[in-house]
């Protein structure tokens, strides 16, 4: 024997139906602060925040970086003076 129903509701009708709970507002409410959070990111991402932030305060500090790769580059221990 087979039966076949067809039942025609939208997807809030079938939560009540079955007496799910309704979580559209929880929802929302997280995606908002995944959005916030995004958008303070990607603010966080200027170039010239970020190129502060990486290079060094001081032509010295330029160099020793420098050294730093050129010694990394060739197998060379660093000099440290």
């Amino acid at each position: 024997m087979k039966i076949k129903l067809d039942i025609e509701c939208t997807p809030e009708e079938a939560r009540k139906f079955f007496g799910l709970p309704d979580v559209e507002k929880m929802q929302q409410a997280l995606v908002q602060q995944i959005q916030d959070k995004m958008t303070e990111n990607i603010a966080g991402l200027d170039t010239e925040n970020m190129m502060k932030t990486w290079l060094p305060t001081s032509m010295k500090g330029l160099d020793q970086m420098q050294n730093m790769f050129w010694s990394s580059l060739s197998g060379d221990k660093p000099d440290k003076k």
